[in-house]
């Protein structure tokens, strides 16, 4: 009898230590996110698990390019997922498939070449011209065509960001850790 309580202690220590390590990394470092719908394609489909870095953001800024999970800001109990294209402080100008972005660098502005990520088919419509306040920034889906983001709704406020897209874990073969995209202006 004694064993077995022996037993039951050192069942019972094995399962708060594991607590004590998951719970502060699920709900301060990392967490799962599933893909739901095809406004990512195509590069990222229905089903797919990724891993959601929750830390980044409370050490930098976001940057362009990254993509993110958030609250959507209309009805935030929905989590949506989107790339940055406008930061704050600058003016996203979507027009003639293109997208043009005017900040203090480049008063005149400049087209953001998407190619790294992008197919050149997938061109970006909709005629939306969005200042963004600070803290704001502007999102949008890959498969442009597909996407409810900020040509409609408009910017995302930063608070609203839960992390960036660090690991797509599942299905294995399309196992891949994203990078945050250098663009050249």
């Amino acid at each position: 009898m004694k064993s077995f309580f022996l037993f039951l202690f050192e069942v019972a220590k094995i399962a708060v230590v594991t607590l004590a390590i998951i719970l502060p990394v699920r709900y301060f470092l990392m967490q799962p996110f599933f893909v739901k719908g095809a406004s990512m394609e195509p590069n990222f489909d229905d089903g797919q698990y990724l891993i959601i870095d929750e830390l980044s953001y409370r050490l930098r800024q976001p940057q362009r390019g990254e993509v993110v999970v958030f609250r959507y800001p209309v009805d935030p109990t929905q989590f949506y997922i989107k790339r940055i294209i406008g930061l704050p402080g600058e003016t996203v100008e979507v027009a003639d498939g293109h997208i043009k972005i005017i900040n203090n660098k480049h008063p005149l502005g400049f087209v953001l070449d998407e190619a790294m990520y992008l197919p050149a088919a997938i061109l970006t419509y909709n005629n939306v011209k969005e200042a963004l306040g600070q803290d704001e920034f502007f999102v949008l889906g890959d498969n442009r065509s597909a996407s409810y983001d900020s040509r409609r709704w408009g910017p995302l406020p930063k608070k609203n960001i839960t992390g960036r897209v660090l690991l797509r874990a599942w299905p294995v073969k399309t196992a891949k850790i994203f990078e945050t995209p250098q663009y050249s202006y």
